[in-house]
């Protein structure tokens, strides 16, 4: 019988302890809290995606004709290749020729 009322002690406890937390904690905002920090740190990713294609563009305007056309051809079927949720974060990805 302690055993029994000791579990249902606990488990009265947790309950009271979860709904405690859902109410007042602001990390527990309906995943509020952990969809901003992805999208923050996917932003940052994104910004240094646009800035390496950005490079890879400097380089081929600054080399021959030939070379300049085999980075931007591999730019393009690179990109053309990513998921769309990629793309959705970097809806200006393009490569001029």
């Amino acid at each position: 019988m302690l055993i029994s009322h000791t579990t249902i002690v606990f488990s009265r406890y947790i309950l009271l302890e979860w709904q405690h937390r859902q109410s007042t904690e602001q990390r527990t905002l309906g995943g509020l809290f952990h969809s901003l920090c992805d999208e923050v740190s996917d932003l940052d990713w994104a910004v240094a995606l646009n800035q390496l294609i950005e490079i890879l563009d400097q380089i081929a305007k600054k080399t021959s004709k030939k070379i300049t056309k085999l980075i931007q051809t591999q730019l393009q079927q690179w990109i053309a290749g990513l998921p769309s949720y990629i793309k959705d974060y970097l809806p200006n990805l393009c490569c001029e020729s």
